[in-house]
């Protein structure tokens, strides 16, 4: 066998280890991803646990995890109580981010003098602090549970809004001008062709205004508070800061957390199960 018959199959065993070798990378890839982040938590936690003990730090100051833990146990019916309110409130303010942000999107691609007209407005809103609305709110809307939902979807409402018309805007003009030349309508090119093009787009805004209502929630049941309401996680939390209850405060503090990365791991999934059968930024994941 002469040496040009050697080279395919030296070509092919090549080809081979490349492919064992990205599929063992993938694998180890797929590992780390869960077992980093857990190795991290568990690090900290010691770490956390030896600071206490070995500096003999009073639990009214810096509790342990294992007070942390003791706390949540204890106080899971109060607590779980508070969680389910802070989460309807969020929820809901991102179910009308959504409708709002989406629809008035739409509207503005639609209407070149509408955007000029409005879309100033929508920033205004968004860089002015929702602590600084709330108290105004509150004042003005009888209803605690409105008031909170309203400050939660205003801090939520703008990076649906955003993403949605800056999606609508960016359909690729050759499309534009095929879709043109075979005379199609405005309501064709709007569902045909701008709105799965935006879609990515609002997904993006979507998982950023999920977190952000969680905190437009907060920060509402904080200034909520006072009024008296007070059965919100944040409540929870500002009460157990008055009572020097520092193991409740870090259990509620946890509850908030996991609310968060909830939201945002269930819409990434939503975003992932939308976008990977067609889409460049969900397709690369599964190759």
């Amino acid at each position: 066998m002469s040496l040009a018959d050697d080279q395919p199959i030296a070509t092919l065993d090549t080809r081979d280890e490349d492919e064992i070798q990205r599929a063992r990378a993938a694998r180890i890839e797929r590992i780390a991803k869960w077992a980093l982040p857990v190795i991290i938590m568990i690090l900290s936690i010691a770490g956390w646990a030896w600071i206490v003990t070995a500096n003999e730090i009073p639990h009214y100051i810096l509790p342990g995890p294992d007070r942390v833990w003791g706390s949540l146990v204890d106080d899971w019916a109060m607590l779980i109580d508070a969680a389910f309110l802070t989460g309807r409130i969020t929820l809901l303010a991102l179910l009308l981010a959504v409708i709002g942000g989406a629809g008035l999107a739409i509207l503005f691609n639609q209407s070149r003098m509408l955007e000029l007209s409005f879309y100033p407005y929508a920033v205004i809103l968004q860089v002015t602090p929702v602590v600084s609305i709330a108290p105004l709110i509150f004042i003005y809307v009888d209803s605690k549970v409105a008031g909170m939902l309203l400050c939660a979807w205003l801090v939520a409402f703008f990076p649906v809004l955003s993403s949605t018309t800056l999606g609508l805007n960016s359909v690729d003009h050759n499309l534009r001008d095929l879709f043109r030349i075979y005379g199609a309508t405005r309501w064709q090119r709007l569902r045909y062709l701008q709105l799965p093009s935006a879609l990515p787009y609002f997904l993006g805004g979507l998982k950023i205004a999920g977190g952000l209502s969680l905190i437009g929630a907060v920060v509402a049941e904080l200034v909520a508070g006072t009024g008296g309401i007070g059965s919100g996680l944040a409540f929870r939390i500002q009460e157990a800061g008055y009572r020097l209850n520092i193991a409740r405060m870090f259990a509620a503090l946890a509850l908030v957390a996991a609310m968060g990365v909830f939201i945002f791991a269930a819409l990434s999934i939503l975003s992932h199960l939308l976008l990977r059968k067609w889409h460049e930024s969900a397709l690369s994941r599964e190759t």
